[in-house]
């Protein structure tokens, strides 16, 4: 079984955890990930974007000249769509972009994620991070002890730690979220996933519960 290192906030040993990706989920499936992240991506965009109709784009409504005799092609309102400064033909509407994919599959694709990291050594775990007040170079001080190397970089706390999130929220490409927050998404987006012993103990521990509803629910 592999062994993770367990750091101390100075970058020394102090033990080890035995942990191995199917811990987490007994295999990945890459494409259930593509899909948790595609709808995590969707649900983000904004939708905002939108262009004006010929009814919506201001000017007269005044035919531009005569229907016959001009030489010209017979035309009507200034603001048709194949003018300058005319409305668009098929025009841009506000879109919602987002959608829902099942719990379930959501629940195995934050697992997969995080199996995903213990099997190409990209999770570290700490022993503790706790800080008596926001301090940014504190929290630099721990990652350099922990050969961070600019890689963007997510850390996992066991819950909410306002102080561990004020101190790296100025620290370019390190975001923090509680254990509880973890999504496919935030997972993957970062190069290397930092947990405390806490933290980790609690996503195994709700790895386990799932994983033995699932056998249950299999056998029923």
């Amino acid at each position: 079984m592999p062994k993770l290192t367990i750091y101390d906030r100075k970058g020394k040993k102090v033990g080890t955890y035995n942990v191995e990706p199917t811990d987490f989920a007994p295999r990945i499936n890459k494409q259930l990930l593509h899909d948790a992240v595609v709808m995590y991506q969707a649900n983000n965009r904004q939708g905002s974007h939108q262009t004006k109709s010929r009814g919506m784009v201001a000017g007269s409504t005044k035919k531009m000249y005569r229907q016959k005799g001009t030489g010209n092609a017979r035309a009507g309102s200034k603001r048709s769509g194949i003018r300058r400064g005319g409305g668009h033909i098929h025009r841009i509407h506000n879109r919602d972009y987002s959608y829902r994919l099942p719990r379930k599959a959501l629940q195995a694709a934050t697992r997969m994620a995080l199996a995903s990291k213990v099997r190409d050594d990209e999770l570290m775990v700490i022993d503790d991070l706790a800080f008596s007040e926001p301090r940014t170079k504190d929290m630099a001080s721990v990652l350099e002890h922990l050969d961070w190397n600019g890689q963007s970089l997510l850390v996992a706390t066991n819950k909410y730690d306002a102080n561990v999130y004020r101190s790296a929220r100025n620290i370019a490409g390190v975001s923090v979220l509680p254990a509880a927050d973890l999504n496919a998404l935030s997972v993957l987006s970062s190069r290397r996933l930092l947990v405390t012993k806490a933290a980790l103990d609690s996503l195994l521990e709700s790895a386990k519960k799932n994983t033995n509803a699932a056998e249950a629910a299999s056998k029923a």
